[in-house]
Formats: C-alpha cells, structure tokens, sequence
C-alpha cells in the first residue's frame, strides 16, 4: 500500500520540527516519519546530564517560537527538551514515531519520491509517495569511534559520549577522554569533579573561549567584519586563558568566526575545563598511538595506565545508507555538496534540513527556505 503525502519530513529533532512548523503556517500538508520512540531522541537519551545549549538563547529559539519569559540565557538539557515538547504542541506536529526509512528514490516519471520505511513495532514495510522530500535526520545520527591500533586489547570501560551520563559513577577510576571538542572539554570537566583522576587527547588546534566572547562575537559579526571581530576575541581570550600552548593546547590561525564559517569548526566554550587543566588536575596528552591492555601509548613517547575511555569524537550522518540521490545533494560523508548558504536544496523537490553545521540558527533558516520554496511551488502549481 502506498500513502500519497505532499511533503515527507524524515527526522523529528529540532531540524524536522522546525521544517514541519514551517510547512504548516504556509499551509503545506506534510508528515513526520521518525525511527525512535521520541522527538529529540539525541537530546532525551544521548547527551549527558550537565549539558547546556552552548549558545545564548536568542540564537537558539525555533521560528515562531521564542524562548519563554524566564529562561536561562544558556538553557539546560531538560528545559529544551521542554521547549521542544511545547514547540511540537503548540504547531500540531504529530510525528509517526518507529517508523524507520530504509531507501528513498525519485521516480521521474511519476515526478513522485518512492520511499519505503519499516514501521518497528508490526514489523510491515509502508510505502510514502510525497512529492517533496525532506531529510531531517541530522549530523549526528551515530556516533564515530576511530580505529586504534590494540583497543580490542583494553580490559575497561570503552564508550561514545552519547552513551556518558555523569561521572558520578567514575569517582576515584582513571578515565581519559578522547576528543577536545565541546562535549569532551565538559565531559573531561565533569569527571574530573566527580573526582575521576582524569586525561584528555587534544590532537587538533582549537580556540578556547568563554560564552559570554561568543555571545559577543555572534552579536557583533552582524555589524563589524569578521576579521575585526576575531582580532577582538581572541585578544580577549588570549588576556583571560593566557598562553595556554604550555599546556598542550594551540589555537588556529584563522580566528574563531571565520573558522566557524569557513569549516563549520565550532569553538570550545570552556565551563571551567581550562582552570583545572593550569593546575594539573586534568592532564592533556597528544595523539594515541596505540593500546596495550589498559596502557596507552600517545605520540610522543609518554604513556598511561587508564580503567576507562570516552570517545568524544564526534558523530556522522546515516542519510547516505537510505537516500538514493543520483543528482547528489549529499556528498559521500552525507554532508551538503553545496556550500553555504545554498547547501539545502537539491533537485526534484529534496531538501535538507540541519546540515550547514550552524546549530540552532542555521537549523530555523534551512526551514524557512525549505518551507517558502516548497509552498511557492505547491501552492502555485
């Protein structure tokens, strides 16, 4: 059996919301497939306890749909999943959740999409036929761990972040977090004052900052170029973290804005990970080179015993294992082949919603343009 939609939105994070909440307010019918039980599964059942938006919350509110009255600047974990549970209510959005899409094609004689999904719970395929197709399913549909040469040897504890809760459960272990990003700082951050004896591999230059200096940053680039802009921040930081290349960590060369633009490279905003970094607390080590048992070996010839490891590094799209998209939209790693901000339309009527690797900003503006060039082309055919 097949159910004819005029928009299909795979996903229901924050990307499908939005894109369903803007179809609806031009009066496109649309339909929300999901593959888990939940929206915003990522944020309900893969992020860790302590976690905030590392944004203000003026860049980080849905379209039509500002923070309410009260709300921290920098919004707790379960404050916007709240948000996001009344942002689904407040705009209808009722996702069809279990429903898992397993390949994705254009008919170009039908001028239709041929999707077949699973629905998990009867275990019967469902076939859509929706003239607008749009992928919603994210960045970070799974975790990556790399490839280390002996980790089939190490006797502890090895998980991704998205599976890290807290480190209440690691007080007094020896945990080394693989990953300098954000989620790795925090985490490395939180185990610590959990009283893990904690270590962290920073292999790559990155720009330390606090969340006030992005603020800052992201209000002033509206106004003042991006050079002017960087040259202010990293001055700034450079005054409050001090030269930090000491202790193992070096910033980039391009300035933290245009870094973010050019590559989508985010910086860290630091919760307190770089004060305990100064006093040795948590200690940084470079590369792995490889695992013997529960010793690893770093490059560099320094070495340590450890009784658990988190892989802070980083999630990939599935998109490219389902969508079979010959005018290639998507690259081979699932990321828009167009860059910004072009990168969320291809042909034939597919979108996508949540690539650009700008967060919740860059989310709100792919619905905005999906949802207007789908309706001038539904609600003017």
């Amino acid at each position: 059996m097949e159910e004819k939609v005029v928009a299909l939105i795979v996903g229901a994070g924050p990307a499908g919301l939005a894109a369903a909440a803007c179809l609806g307010r031009r009066s496109v019918p649309y339909l929300v497939v999901e593959r888990e039980g939940c929206s915003a599964s990522l944020w309900r059942s893969r992020a860790y306890d302590r976690l905030k938006l590392h944004l203000a919350k003026e860049f980080c509110a849905l379209p039509h749909a500002p923070f309410p009255d009260g709300a921290p600047t920098y919004v707790p974990k379960r404050e916007f999943v709240a948000y996001l549970d009344a942002y689904a209510e407040r705009f209808g959005i009722e996702p069809r959740y279990r429903t898992a899409v397993e390949s994705a094609a254009y008919d170009e004689g039908g001028g239709l999409w041929v999707v077949a999904a699973r629905d998990a719970v009867g275990g019967t395929e469902i076939r859509y036929a929706p003239r607008f197709l749009v992928v919603a399913t994210g960045e970070n549909a799974v975790g990556c761990v790399p490839e280390i040469l002996g980790m089939e040897s190490f006797p502890g504890e090895a998980i991704h972040s998205s599976a890290y809760r807290s480190g209440g459960r690691y007080a007094g272990q020896r945990v080394l977090v693989v990953g300098c990003g954000n989620s790795g700082m925090e985490i490395a951050y939180d185990l610590a004052t959990h009283g893990a004896d904690t270590s962290i591999v920073v292999r790559s230059q990155v720009h330390i900052m606090t969340k006030g200096l992005i603020r800052l940053g992201m209000t002033l680039v509206q106004h003042v170029p991006v050079t002017i802009v960087d040259y202010l921040i990293v001055n700034i930081a450079n005054f409050i973290f001090g030269d930090l290349s000491r202790h193992g960590i070096v910033r980039p060369k391009l300035g933290p804005v245009a870094l973010k633009s050019k590559t989508g490279r985010s910086s860290v905003i630091d919760v307190g990970t770089v004060g305990l970094i100064k006093k040795g607390i948590i200690k940084v080590f470079g590369g792995i080179k490889k695992i013997i048992g529960n010793k690893v070996e770093f490059e560099g010839g320094k070495e340590s015993s450890f009784d658990a490891i988190v892989f802070a590094t980083g999630y990939k799209t599935t998109v490219n294992l389902w969508l079979k998209d010959d005018k290639r939209m998507l690259n081979n790693d699932g990321l828009p082949e167009k860059g910004y901000p072009n990168h969320w339309k291809g042909e034939n009527g597919l979108y996508c919603a949540g690539f650009a690797r700008r967060g919740l900003a860059g989310i709100s503006m792919d619905a905005k343009n999906i949802a207007n060039d789908i309706a001038g082309n539904f609600l003017f055919s």
